[in-house]
């Protein structure tokens, strides 16, 4: 497995980068979590077993190295997200203007990570199985916190427009 990394690298940059972005402020620590994430991916690969897809494997582990990352350097709060380019997958109605994309910016902001990361895997319609396996919780935590995180937004985003 390890012979073909950066065939494998190569065709799942975009969810590294996002998970990069997502726990992110600078492009400097971006630079370095990805080195980090890829250290992790290569001393797992050959333990990676089929059970899932590679990218939600490979997923699952850049979410872990991205916490981490953050609790080491205790940098667990006040981080810019780029939400535009969270959603640029999806087809959104065009009310949506940049002063909604910064109110859900600056509520992101206000999760803790593991909402965050939850939240960044089912804004890419990611299922709950799926969500479940990366996170290491039930999929009926994952409906339940999924619930609680939209309750959370819209009353952040609500206090936001005053």
């Amino acid at each position: 497995m390890k012979t073909d990394f950066l065939k494998i690298i190569s065709q799942n940059q975009n969810i590294l980068h996002k998970v990069c972005h997502l726990y992110t402020d600078t492009n400097e620590d971006r630079e370095d979590l990805f080195q980090e994430i890829l250290i992790q991916i290569w001393k797992s690969i050959d333990q990676f077993q089929s059970k899932s897809k590679l990218s939600t494997w490979m997923y699952k582990i850049a979410l872990h190295t991205a916490i981490t990352h953050l609790n080491k350097s205790k940098r667990l709060l006040n981080h810019q997200y780029h939400v535009k380019e969270l959603l640029s997958f999806q087809e959104l109605p065009d009310r949506y203007q940049e002063e909604d994309y910064q109110r859900l910016n600056t509520a992101i902001s206000q999760l803790n990570n593991i909402d965050k990361a939850i939240t960044l895997l089912h804004l890419e319609k990611h299922s709950y199985q799926d969500i479940s396996n990366m996170m290491g919780i039930t999929e009926s935590n994952v409906g339940v916190r999924i619930n609680r995180i939209k309750k959370q937004l819209k009353t952040i985003m609500h206090i936001q427009n005053g």
